[in-house]
């Protein structure tokens, strides 16, 4: 076993805290890296702020917009997160067996994930229309 097959093992069972800020960031890639593996809708999630950065960067959009633009694709990428992170306790908790309780939980989780994709589409329209507008010469 080399060294990094070690260090791997070491982070997977690792049940103390973290001892050093590069243990630390090696945890929170392992997280970010996690969620891109196992959730569809976040490499979605994803994929659209990439079409949307590259629309703004097309459009010219100004700096405010940009701010809004920010804040809409985080609050979408947050709320998953925290969606994976209600899913991945539930199932902890109860395993392969049904409960009424870790249902609401996953369906809230989900929807609050519903709520912050609508929100950042409402704003990107919002943001997007004049823009379109002019350059459909409307």
């Amino acid at each position: 076993m080399d060294s990094r097959d070690k260090q791997s093992r070491r982070r997977l069972s690792q049940i103390d805290k973290n001892t050093s800020f590069h243990q630390a960031f090696h945890h929170a890639v392992d997280g970010i890296v996690e969620v891109l593996r196992r959730e569809r809708n976040m490499r979605y999630h994803v994929v659209m702020a990439i079409f949307v950065l590259a629309i703004g960067l097309y459009l010219g959009l100004g700096r405010s917009d940009w701010i809004w633009i920010t804040i809409a694709f985080f609050i979408v990428i947050m709320s998953e997160f925290v969606n994976t992170m209600v899913e991945a306790i539930v199932d902890l908790a109860v395993g392969h067996h049904f409960h009424p309780l870790a249902k609401v939980a996953k369906d809230v989780a989900a929807g609050a994930v519903l709520v912050a994709a609508t929100t950042a589409v409402v704003i990107g329209l919002l943001i997007f229309q004049p823009y379109l507008f002019q350059l459909l010469g409307w």
